[in-house]
């Protein structure tokens, strides 16, 4: 079992940043691949960034250029440098840890983003 925990969440202005942070309780340099998700109101569930154990990322069309994600294992911590934040990108942000056979979810954190 690993639990995640996020945190960073809150409010921003339109063009500002944010950094997301996602606390393993074990090493991440084990997952097969570690990404974060977002879930707006009204909303499914999106893929925003992954991150692969061999240090390839993926990012959704709509923040490529903005999001970056990145991991430190030594801190088994993954996060999400969020700039140039939009709006759109108001939503709950979960970290996610695919394990190859078991799949972890964090609590989620809350980031809004004013006009």
């Amino acid at each position: 079992q690993v639990q995640l925990v996020e945190s960073g969440g809150g409010l921003a202005q339109a063009g500002g940043s944010l950094r997301l942070s996602c606390a393993a309780s074990k090493s991440i340099s084990s997952m097969r691949a570690m990404a974060w998700y977002r879930q707006a109101p009204g909303k499914q569930r999106e893929l925003v960034a992954i991150l692969n154990r061999f240090g390839s990322t993926n990012y959704a069309d709509t923040v490529k250029g903005r999001f970056t994600i990145s991991r430190d294992n030594a801190k088994n911590t993954v996060y999400l440098q969020m700039n140039s934040l939009k709006p759109e990108d108001t939503a709950v942000y979960y970290c996610n840890a695919d394990g190859g056979g078991d799949t972890y979810w964090g609590q989620g954190t809350q980031v809004t983003v004013s006009s």
